[in-house]
């Protein structure tokens, strides 16, 4: 069995668009005629240059090679021009395609994949959505509204999800890490108190940033959140310092989560090394797929850690992070995206299934999915935007700092 073909399907989901701008879907086929699918998360490029990346990744490093020979093609592609080190866009493309060998390895096999990455380990998988607005709900004045944002995990907790992310600390920029405004700090401590009054015990809160923050900036927050007894501070200072990232998570009174932006576990394992973070956030469609991340949960156990799979992107990589978490020891929870999206599910086939706020990992093989290529690409991606995007306006110290929700579509 040889991988034979790839495709890549460029889909833009319909408003509000929750999970960004576009999703960046593969298609490969190998020589007998088994398809399976992968997704890719963010790259720094656009979609016309990624699907060039994924092609030629694919080409050079995978076309002609079994699917079952995944650290080959990893290695390959790790190391390519001369590198073996971590390559965020290469390792973008990578890792969709390693997910969909691993698709293709399941239905060889006739067996899910978690049963092929260590068995089931977890049957029911905690998961935790952001909170967003619901349609009828004014969206711009939804993320500065600690009591909209109040009625929306009441709400969630009432469907069973027992932990609920929300971002009420102001924009990411460009630039590096600033001191958060007085305004945006007080507007943080508002919506921990009145998310935690309407939830109560019922719920833990998962307070999402995006990298804002300085180092003192971050622990000034942090030491300001404590109270609520937050369950982790996401991200809280630019990705790329893991000195500084270590500070804060030994000053910081809330534990740090992080991992999102990170690639392959040569990024990971400093992070651990140095005590920069006790949850990991792999996005699978970035990080080196499912195998790459598996190994990264298991750095992460060595170090008494926990792994949350992060999830802003489509439903391929959603199921990936399903078919993970089942299978490792250390799993704290899974993100989701409401109880999943209309047209997320609509992609799959609404093949993940909620069990109140937990998810049931398909026993069918490969990822487990029914993927509507049709629908898929029904949906084309024609704008210019990225994925996700940072504002280049600095930090607003005089008017209000708003995060808008990532990249929603207004119509």
């Amino acid at each position: 069995m040889k991988l034979a073909t790839c495709d890549v399907i460029v889909t833009a989901p319909p408003a509000p668009g929750w999970g960004g701008r576009y999703w960046l879907f593969v298609k490969v086929t190998t020589a007998c005629g088994i398809t399976g699918w992968g997704e890719c998360y963010a790259a720094s490029v656009g979609p016309a240059a990624m699907q060039a990346v994924i092609a030629d990744v694919f080409a050079r490093h995978m076309e002609g090679t079994s699917p079952f020979d995944i650290e080959l093609m990893f290695r390959r592609a790790y190391s390519a021009g001369f590198t073996q080190r971590p390559d965020l866009t290469v390792m973008g493309a990578f890792s969709g395609l390693e997910i969909a060998c691993w698709d293709i390895i399941g239905k060889a096999l006739d067996q899910p994949v978690h049963r092929l990455i260590g068995g089931m380990t977890n049957p029911r998988l905690r998961a935790y959505t952001y909170l967003y607005p619901k349609p009828e709900q004014d969206a711009d004045a939804f993320w500065v509204s600690p009591e909209m944002a109040a009625e929306a995990a009441l709400e969630r907790v009432e469907q069973g999800f027992t932990a609920v992310k929300f971002d009420p600390a102001g924009p990411y920029t460009i630039r590096p890490g600033h001191q958060p405004a007085m305004r945006d700090i007080e507007r943080s401590v508002a919506f921990c108190d009145r998310i935690r009054d309407a939830v109560g015990n019922k719920a833990d809160l998962l307070f999402g940033t995006h990298g804002q923050f300085s180092t003192a900036g971050a622990i000034r927050l942090a030491q300001a959140i404590a109270p609520y007894q937050p369950l982790w501070f996401e991200e809280p200072i630019p990705p790329d310092n893991i000195a500084a990232m270590a500070q804060v998570a030994a000053a910081s009174p809330v534990p740090v989560a992080t991992g999102e932006r990170l690639t392959t576990k040569a990024e990971f394992a400093p992070l651990l090394q140095a005590g920069a973070a006790q949850i990991l956030q792999p996005a699978l469609g970035r990080v080196g797929g499912i195998g790459e991340a598996r190994k990264i949960a298991a750095l992460a156990e060595t170090h008494n850690a926990q792994v949350a799979p992060h999830l802003y992107a489509g439903p391929v990589e959603w199921a990936a992070n399903v078919q993970l978490g089942a299978a490792i020891p250390n799993l704290l929870m899974v993100e989701t995206i409401g109880r999943g999206g209309a047209f997320h599910k609509a992609l799959i086939g609404d093949t993940i299934a909620f069990d109140e706020g937990y998810l049931l990992p398909p026993e069918t093989p490969g990822l487990g999915i029914e993927f509507d290529e049709a629908l898929a690409r029904a949906h084309p991606f024609d704008g210019a935007g990225l994925h996700l995007q940072m504002q280049e306006a600095p930090c607003d110290y005089s008017a209000e700092n708003v995060f808008g929700g990532g990249a929603p579509r207004k119509g």
